[in-house]
């Protein structure tokens, strides 16, 4: 079979992966507020939705549609009772295969604005297909997929620059890559204007035809949409009113005592009808709908035509999904673009740390071998430290919480796993840590005259180097436990917390014995213990004094390390130290991570 056919039959559906979903007497509740009452939001719902159809769930605003769609695709979990069950046409399968199988686009669509369409797919056709995939079967399985979707004219064109239509066919289109069998959608049509709207359904059908299920919630959709639907499930306070074609939704109410207007939109009668316009007859219609509304469950196996699989087995082969090396390469791949075209990232940052180091370096110019310096000079010491805590935590107190929708969308559509994210991101920042502190503490180590030797040149960068690093795992696990504006405040709380310990400010022998043994857990201590190490410890010479200055007090280093209490102290202490806090703070940011996205 030619590379072209292959990557054409991968985008059909294959009939052996082809699944119902049918749940009976589902009832979810949830707590109101802390210690407070449970509130019912499904009530005993019963339905099926059929494979090759698109199935609309529609309702008034908080009537549970959202909550049903998340439940059926577990991203939502809580107090539930009743029963979801798949069924292919080898019988009941299990829940956890399908849900692994299945997408679910959400509402907003969370994109990197930054990479072209190709880009995008070309990207998620690595992290979702194994290295047996050719680049000709990859591309071609985009261009099908973005032919079918209407995008193949917007191919090259960066993602931000899409209309809100396109974004939402890009969004599917990235999660057609690995042809799911099951699609849930989450108001696919909101904020775009008819035409979108219609294409975006338009869409939909072609793919539900093609042999998935295709599920999504739609409040308020026009005649035209409406009737684009084969199956219509609404849902009113946590019940089900009407489950049927959207050609029957006229007759059924007119049975009912309800005679939709003509010209009038069937879906906008229904929902006034839900919403009470005409009198308060939602239990009756409730009550008729259990009774008229159950569907048949036809076999799906009766429901398939007879042919050979579409999948041979050089297709399988080359659809197995990679290894988590693979995906980790791709992200740093990814991340490494994004470092690079966004100036905020890189450039800026660079920039402004070169700027800064000059700024500082003229500021305190030839404190590091004048001996009359020797308190401007420590003090430029505790200004380095506390420029790459500073620098480092509060943008990191950021990252996570603007991330965090596109990470949850990705991580629960299986694009990857999280460690694969984290240890993705952690690689990708440490050059740009290293760079950062190597031009920063070049240029500042030279113009203020610190010791003109290499290897405390080298402890004064290592010491920087790891304050970066530690300050930006606070900064993340601030990030992961709080919101971004009480994340920032505890990140400057925290930040000035540390300085006050940090032994200079305050000198270690006059602080109270009990703020002294806390002071160990603050690792800027630590920095700043490691700098005045690296540049006044291992037995260096006294500093020249001035000619035309008689006497300078602090000229001899062991006199500046007894007056800090620093004299018992050992810079490779500091910087193990340093690095344990690096590695502890990492591991409870992923945990606390972890936690956070199994709540959202």
């Amino acid at each position: 079979m030619s590379t072209r056919r292959r990557a054409t039959n991968a985008l059909r559906m294959s009939r052996a992966r082809m699944a119902d979903i049918q749940f009976k007497n589902l009832s979810f509740e949830v707590q109101t507020g802390y210690r407070g009452t449970k509130k019912k939001i499904l009530k005993d719902l019963n339905g099926v939705f059929k494979a090759a159809e698109l199935t609309a769930i529609m309702g008034p605003s908080g009537a549970g549609k959202s909550t049903l769609l998340n439940i059926l695709t577990g991203f939502q979990q809580g107090q539930l009772t009743g029963t979801v069950e798949y069924v292919s046409s080898e019988g009941k399968q299990n829940c956890n295969k399908y849900k692994k199988q299945s997408c679910y686009i959400q509402q907003t669509d969370n994109l990197y604005g930054l990479f072209t369409v190709q880009e995008s797919m070309m990207m998620v056709t690595y992290l979702k297909i194994g290295n047996n995939a050719t680049k000709i079967f990859r591309q071609i399985l985009i261009d099908n997929i973005l032919e079918t979707l209407q995008l193949a004219k917007v191919k090259d064109t960066k993602v931000d620059r899409l209309s809100g239509g396109q974004m939402k066919r890009l969004s599917i289109a990235l999660e057609l890559i690995d042809n799911p069998p099951i699609m849930f959608l989450d108001e696919p049509t909101t904020g775009l204007d008819s035409m979108a709207s219609h294409q975006c359904v338009s869409a939909l059908q072609t793919l539900a035809k093609s042999g998935r299920t295709v599920i999504c919630t739609i409040h308020q959709p026009s005649a035209a949409l409406y009737h684009m639907f084969d199956h219509i499930y609404l849902v009113v306070d946590g019940q089900c009113m009407y489950a049927g074609p959207p050609d029957n939704t006229v007759s059924y109410f007119a049975q009912q005592g309800f005679q939709c207007p003509h010209y009038h939109n069937p879906a906008d009668y229904m929902l006034e009808v839900a919403n009470r316009e005409y009198g308060d007859y939602n239990n009756q219609l409730i009550a008729a709908a259990k009774e008229y509304c159950q569907r048949e469950e036809t076999p799906l196996k009766m429901r398939i035509m007879r042919e050979a699989s579409f999948y041979d087995e050089k297709t399988r082969e080359m659809m197995d999904p990679p290894s988590e090396m693979t995906k980790f390469k791709i992200l740093l791949y990814r991340y490494s673009l994004i470092a690079c075209r966004d100036w905020s990232i890189t450039h800026i940052k660079l920039m402004l740390h070169f700027l800064v180091a000059i700024l500082l370096g003229l500021l305190f110019e030839h404190s590091g071998d004048d001996g009359s310096k020797t308190i401007s000079n420590v003090s430029f010491l505790l200004v380095c430290g506390m420029y790459f805590l500073y620098t480092n935590l509060m943008p990191a107190v950021l990252r996570f919480p603007l991330e965090l929708a596109i990470l949850k969308k990705e991580r629960f559509n299986n694009w990857y796993q999280l460690r694969t994210y984290y240890t993705a991101t952690l690689v990708m920042n440490a050059p740009l840590h290293i760079l950062s502190s190597v031009i920063y503490s070049t240029i500042t180590y030279v113009l203020t005259r610190q010791p003109q030797e290499w290897f405390r040149y080298l402890m004064f960068l290592l010491i920087t180097t790891l304050t970066a690093f530690t300050s930006e795992s606070v900064g993340l696990g601030l990030g992961t436990l709080f919101d971004p504006i009480n994340g920032t405040f505890f990140g400057a709380i925290t930040a000035c917390g540390m300085l006050v310990l940090a032994g200079f400010l305050v000198f270690f022998n006059h602080m109270p014995q009990i703020l002294y043994y806390i002071s160990f857990m603050n690792y800027f201590r630590f920095t700043f213990d490691g700098l005045v190490q690296a540049v006044y410890g291992f037995q260096r010479e006294p500093i020249q004094c001035p000619s035309d200055i008689d006497y300078c007090h602090l000229r001899v280093p062991s006199l500046i390390l007894e007056e800090l209490r620093m004299t018992k102290s050992i810079f490779w202490i500091d910087a193990v130290v340093l690095f344990a806090w690096f590695v502890v703070i990492r591991l409870a940011c992923y945990i606390s991570l972890k936690r956070r996205l199994s709540k959202v």
